[in-house]
């Protein structure tokens, strides 16, 4: 009975990243001599246990088999006859396939460490094609890295994937899982690149897949490509730490510049409001969260006004604010101004610039949550005023004080 570590603990150590979780496979042992040792079981498709002290994760070494189409169709064989080298074989990119004896010794079969060095992602056998989930982890381990490519090989095993419609049984909260992940990296467009590359994006997010050649106007989006913009911002969200709300409304702030008609093109007027239908599309299609359901439709409305509230009155501001439903939900808001933020600095040669808007419209909410409301109510239902009346008396008095603070 031999334990070993595997997986990313051996490859974030050797990439110089710290190594927070162990995963162990044990060779050679019976589920009931695992349990005899004190460990916890705890999978319930094959064996894995938890050990007794450290609470780490020790799964017996097994292979698995395709038995149905998708992610859930496989069969596992777990016995003390499989060896380590069977168990790493099974696995899916050649860097997660390295693993550690209890002496330090690296076991590497599969050039797990040279593609390290190389800084290149490889499906470690054919078998990579069997579940689909593993397009989805690739792009999401570029968006982890940045800087890693993805050996071609792999890329044509991908779109052979894609091709038999492996894609097409992926379910809904198993999309959602990885795309969310993936966004949360430090180079989330890198996850949307590798999807594009080998035909998964076009499959799963239509929507996004669309955008790229469709033309915005220079003067506003140097960069000219919509799918271009789309990753800029994307980066940007991740660069300035936004949360996973901010940056899912980021990825579907501009779906409907992917439906602007030609003949009015590289303008898209009332783009926002065809956005905000497809996003909430691609949230009901992938189970999106609420949360992140309801900040995406609030930033592909509302975008373009945030972006134009500068030239906008205390008046109007107020009207801004109340379509967002601020005054009750102060910090929706406050992610949608990050939201815009990204949007707005998502431009090439635009990265570094100011955006005023940003804390020009959060002060304009300060302002209007420091209005003493029972005061203005208390003086109108003196006044017999009632209802909408009262309201708009509240209206006015934080629209004034708007006016008052911002000057």
């Amino acid at each position: 009975m031999k334990s070993f570590v595997v997986g990313g603990a051996v490859r974030d150590e050797l990439l110089g990243r710290p190594v927070h979780d162990h995963d162990w496979v044990v060779v050679g042992a019976t589920p009931q001599q695992m349990i005899d040792q004190g460990f916890l079981p705890v999978g319930k498709d094959f064996p894995v246990f938890l050990h007794p002290q450290t609470k780490e994760e020790y799964a017996l070494a097994r292979t698995e088999r395709k038995t149905a189409p998708g992610y859930h169709g496989f069969a596992f064989h777990a016995d003390p006859g499989v060896t380590l080298e069977d168990d790493l074989a099974r696995r899916d990119l050649t860097i997660n396939a390295m693993a550690r004896d209890e002496n330090g010794v690296l076991v590497d079969p599969h050039g797990g460490q040279k593609d390290l060095e190389a800084r290149v992602l490889r499906h470690v056998s054919p078998a990579f094609a069997e579940d689909p989930v593993r397009i989805l982890r690739l792009a999401r381990f570029a968006a982890r890295y940045g800087d890693f490519s993805v050996a071609p090989e792999t890329v044509e095993l991908m779109k052979q994937m894609v091709a038999a419609g492996e894609v097409d049984a992926l379910v809904a909260e198993r999309v959602w899982q990885e795309v969310s992940r993936g966004l949360m990296e430090k180079h989330p467009s890198k996850m949307f690149e590798v999807l594009r590359q080998c035909g998964a994006l076009a499959r799963l997010l239509p929507e996004v897949d669309r955008l790229w050649g469709v033309p915005q106007p220079p003067q506003h989006h140097p960069e000219v490509d919509t799918g271009v913009h789309l990753m800029m911002v994307l980066d940007m969200s991740a660069k300035l730490d936004a949360p996973l709300p901010v940056r899912f409304a980021c990825l579907g702030h501009d779906l409907g510049k992917g439906t602007t008609p030609e003949d009015v093109l590289p303008r898209h007027i009332k783009h926002e409001e065809r956005s905000v239908d497809l996003v909430l599309e691609v949230c009901e299609r992938w189970k999106v969260p609420v949360e992140c359901r309801e900040l995406a439709e609030v930033v592909a409305r509302e975008h373009g006004n945030v972006h134009r509230s500068g030239e906008l009155n205390a008046a109007a501001i107020m009207r801004l604010i109340e379509r967002c439903d601020a005054i009750r939900r102060p910090a929706r808001f406050s992610q949608m101004l990050l939201a815009c933020e990204c949007d707005a600095r998502g431009r090439l040669g635009m990265e570094d610039d100011p955006y005023p808007q940003r804390p020009r419209l959060q002060k304009a909410l300060d302002l209007a949550l420091a209005v003493d409301t029972r005061t203005i109510s208390a003086a109108a239902t003196q006044k017999g005023l009632a209802g909408p009346a009262i309201g708009q008396a509240i209206y006015q008095a934080r629209a004034k004080a708007i006016a008052d603070g911002l000057g």
